[in-house]
């Protein structure tokens, strides 16, 4: 009966733990020095990962810095450019308010007739 239904000890993939002399130790280093140079690569692996990570890290605040600065003077620029448009307003009176709705009107008009064209 033993031959159709093995024991646990046969079933098992592990290695029994009795030795068998010198073998089974080199056996035992060896697949302890495999080990220990898989892990060792994973870890570099995941070394050389932060770093990448870091660096991008690093490189996107540098952009992000050089952005914030473009978008600062592009604000001082456009702020600029409005305060100089409201003097021009305030001087012409409400002349500029009927050239705004009378452009206004003919785009209208041109969006219409292109839409009834279609």
């Amino acid at each position: 009966m033993s031959r159709l239904r093995p024991s646990v000890r046969e079933r098992t993939p592990i290695p029994s733990p009795e030795p068998r002399g010198y073998r089974y130790v080199d056996d035992l280093e060896e697949q302890n020095d495999d080990a220990l140079e898989g892990l060792s690569a994973k870890v570099n692996l995941l070394k050389n990962l932060t770093t990448g990570i870091g660096n991008e890290i690093k490189q996107g605040a540098v952009e992000l810095a050089h952005m914030n600065d473009a978008f600062e003077e592009t604000g001082g620029i456009l702020s600029g450019t409005f305060r100089r448009m409201n003097t021009m307003a305030s001087r012409q009176g409400c002349r500029w308010l009927w050239y705004i709705i009378f452009l206004v009107m003919v785009f209208w008009f041109f969006i219409v007739v292109w839409w009834l064209r279609r």
